[in-house]
């Protein structure tokens, strides 16, 4: 059971995860042992709620397949318990971001201080530039 908020919990049948032999250097155990997980969550099948499935769904990441799937490679740490866990907060991280609004910017005017203040910066550090020049006699 993976809990997203106090009123959304994932039941373990929604998730698929695989042991697969993960990549890279690892010695004589990497041809041997399956230590790297990978996770598929189906969005659509799930039990989410409408609102975070359409959040997900509207998502442009690279982990959401074009049928709904998220898939999640976890390879980091040496141990199948770790990778597992790894990559169900990886999952749930996920969710999570997909629910945050983002605050829409407001274009704003820079202040009359501020022009006069940089105009008088660059002013300054011309004359500083202009002072380095070859001395002439």
């Amino acid at each position: 059971m993976l809990t997203i908020s106090n009123n959304v919990q994932l039941a373990d049948w929604e998730i698929e995860m695989s042991a697969i032999r993960a990549q890279g250097a690892g010695g004589q155990n990497v041809n041997k042992v399956s230590s790297a997980v990978h996770l598929r969550f189906d969005i659509n099948r799930s039990s989410l709620p409408e609102f975070y499935k359409e959040r997900l769904l509207k998502l442009s990441d690279h982990r959401i397949t074009k049928e709904g799937v998220i898939i999640i490679k976890a390879q980091q740490f040496r141990t199948l318990e770790k990778n597992r866990e790894d990559a169900l907060e990886r999952l749930r991280e996920l969710i999570i971001s997909a629910t945050v609004e983002v605050k829409s910017r407001r274009a704003t005017r820079p202040t009359l201080g501020s022009k006069r203040r940089r105009m008088d910066k660059k002013t300054q550090r011309g004359s500083t530039k202009s002072l380095r020049g070859k001395v002439s006699f």
